[in-house]
């Protein structure tokens, strides 16, 4: 069995997703502005059944209360995939700190970075796994750090 199967196989989801950004990239090409990728990319998730919702909310909560910034995303699918669109040179350090932000934020544990903006379709896939995380930050506190 081939990797790319078994990565399929194991998150049917996500993948489906990246499938619909390269059949509107490979359409489409680079060069246009982000809101022509986003209305392509709704056209295409609801032409292969992905469930969306467009531009949601996604607060940010501090010590129990709302704040009245936060962040937006710009599709959220399956009710649990996080799915930012750009269309720029290329990704950077802080599109991707955005969406690790977004995920913290909602809980989210999967998201979708995509740049329809290179010449090729670039895409990041994130997992956020909070509960590994807060268990290594444990860890490191129980570390005895003085020295004898």
């Amino acid at each position: 069995m081939n990797a790319d199967f078994q990565k399929t196989k194991r998150d049917p989801e996500t993948f489906a997703i990246i499938g619909a950004a390269m059949e509107v990239h490979r359409e489409l090409g680079h060069g246009f502005l982000e809101a022509v990728y986003q209305e392509a990319m709704a056209i295409e998730m609801t032409a292969r059944e992905i469930p969306f919702q467009r531009e949601v909310p996604l607060p940010v909560v501090y010590k129990g209360e709302k704040l009245a910034c936060g962040y937006r995303a710009d599709f959220v699918c399956h009710e649990n995939v996080l799915f930012e669109l750009k269309a720029i040179n290329q990704l950077t350090g802080a599109d991707e700190a955005q969406v690790i932000n977004e995920m913290k934020a909602t809980g989210m544990q999967r998201a979708l970075l995509f740049n329809f903006g290179a010449p090729s379709l670039e895409y990041k896939r994130r997992v956020l796994n909070l509960r590994e995380s807060a268990q290594s930050a444990e860890e490191i506190e129980n570390i005895n750090l003085t020295r004898s």
